[in-house]
């Protein structure tokens, strides 16, 4: 991205002044090096949110932003009802409430290790991964609904998970506002037995160890300690948020030519929030979320099977689980008034400061944890949420490394058998259903991860808690 077309408000906050039908200034929170790095189209797409009815405050673009369809994957803005706003698919994305999920157990490294290779083959045995994977829970099409209404309480009534879990979920596990009538027959025939399953693409389940503590008060509220085993698992909605998303595009782009919004790019169609098609596409966004929530809740039970029974008697709490791809009602300060917003994050965290009443009692004081997945056989994060960050972001940070290189140039330029040998020299034990999503995501396809982080504290979104190296990896 071109410097000269942005104004340097500090060394880790960048601003595009509006400029034609731009209702909001343009923000971009990164280091010179990732603007730099940046790809023109985010410029672009971040122009063109900034021009859409009813945004707030600014159109915001996160450390690891790139290009992605209609909204920057890393991007963030936040919509006034009262205002004529909107709500946009593009806004977030196919793969709704994908998110990150990091659980905690009591066991060190050094204790693991001699167990890693059954560990890590027993987890790919038991957690379904892959494009179109199936688990065994089979669901009617009535069965699913509860599941889209309920989210993770489904499953925690179903025995997977315990009551507890649920204070560690956002959205205390179900977020409220489902109604599966609108969602297709299509989308549920094709997430009929894919509740517990990973998936393929970037989503991943790694056995990681905390390496480095940079905050010991906060980690010690968040339950982290040097050297202790995590697992973190990174997945979504699957087919079903896939097919929401397909089915109310064309929905949204005839409502967008029947009330008049000019649209730039035909991904960033939308619809106004209280209009009946905004309204439908949000019931039906909201069962993508639930469903999401209950897949990973599901996930996380299979994880708790295998690690007892090589390690009978231990337990896997739940540190937090938060999506990136979502909109969300929200309230936030806007010119010293409390205003009820749809914020969407589109590849982009949500990163609330303490004293949130919705966090768990425990993380009210510090804020929340905000969980960075990186490029695998490099490092994930752990994270804490900010006031400043709330003020300057809508309380939302990075979600990850972010790409630099194209699934089809990663293809061509990687061959799997050599990733798995060099990770193995760095001590992860990795197995994929796929030797062509392998070579997708191998780690030098992304973005330096540290980088990305610096820049995201560095601009006061969040705070470093801990750092996360992987010790086994499996992808779909």
């Amino acid at each position: 991205m071109e410097l000269k077309k942005l104004k340097r408000i500090s060394e880790y906050e960048w601003e595009i002044s509006p400029v034609g039908d731009m209702k909001v200034p343009g923000k971009i929170f990164a280091s010179q090096k990732l603007v730099e790095e940046m790809d023109e189209k985010v410029y672009e797409q971040v122009c063109n949110v900034a021009s859409l009815p009813g945004i707030v405050k600014a159109s915001i673009a996160m450390p690891d932003a790139h290009w992605g369809y209609g909204f920057p994957i890393g991007g963030v803005a936040a919509f006034d009802p009262e205002e004529g706003g909107i709500i946009s698919v593009g806004g977030v994305g196919y793969d709704i409430s994908c998110g990150v999920r990091t659980l905690l157990t009591p066991l060190e490294k050094n204790e693991v290790i001699p167990h890693l290779e059954t560990l890590v083959k027993m987890l790919f045995e038991t957690v379904p991964s892959g494009v179109g994977s199936e688990g065994t829970i089979k669901l009617s099409p009535s069965q699913l609904d509860e599941v889209l209404v309920e989210g993770a309480k489904w499953a925690v009534k179903k025995g997977y998970g315990i009551p507890e879990d649920l204070e560690y979920i956002e959205e205390k596990g179900c977020m409220p506002g489902a109604d599966p009538s609108f969602v297709s027959m299509e989308a549920k025939k094709r997430q009929h037995r894919q509740i517990g399953t990973l998936g393929s693409g970037n989503h991943y389940l790694e056995i990681q160890y905390v390496s480095e503590i940079y905050n010991q008060e906060v980690a010690e509220v968040f339950g982290l300690f040097k050297n202790q085993v995590v697992v973190t698992f990174h997945c979504g909605s699957r087919a079903l948020g896939h097919q929401i998303a397909t089915d109310y595009l064309p929905v949204l782009a005839k409502a967008a030519r029947k009330y008049g919004i000019p649209i730039k790019e035909k991904e960033l169609v939308c619809a106004p929030i209280d209009s009946p098609e905004g309204e439908s596409y949000f019931k039906a966004m909201v069962c993508g979320i639930n469903c999401a929530l209950a897949n990973r809740q599901v996930i996380t039970h299979l994880v708790r099977e295998v690690f007892q029974e090589i390690f009978p008697g231990i337990f896997l709490k739940v540190l937090y689980d938060v999506s990136h791809n979502t909109c969300k009602v929200e309230h936030h300060l806007i010119n010293g008034k409390l205003k009820k917003l749809y914020v969407h994050r589109k590849g982009a965290t949500r990163a609330w400061g303490p004293g949130r009443k919705e966090l768990p009692k425990e993380y009210q004081k510090v804020g929340q944890p905000v969980i960075i997945g990186g490029s695998m056989g490099t490092a994930s994060y752990i994270l804490v949420g900010t006031e400043e960050g709330e003020e300057k972001a809508f309380g939302s940070a990075c979600h990850g490394a972010g790409r630099t290189m194209s699934r089809n140039q990663a293809i061509k330029t990687f061959r799997a058998d050599q990733i798995i040998e060099n990770l193995r020299k760095k001590g992860i034990i990795v197995m994929a259903k796929s030797k062509k999503g392998l070579c997708e995501e191998a780690p030098e396809a992304y973005k330096d991860v540290n980088e990305v982080i610096e820049a995201t504290c560095k601009a006061g979104l969040t705070k470093k808690v801990a750092k996360l190296i992987p010790i086994g990896c499996i992808k779909g």
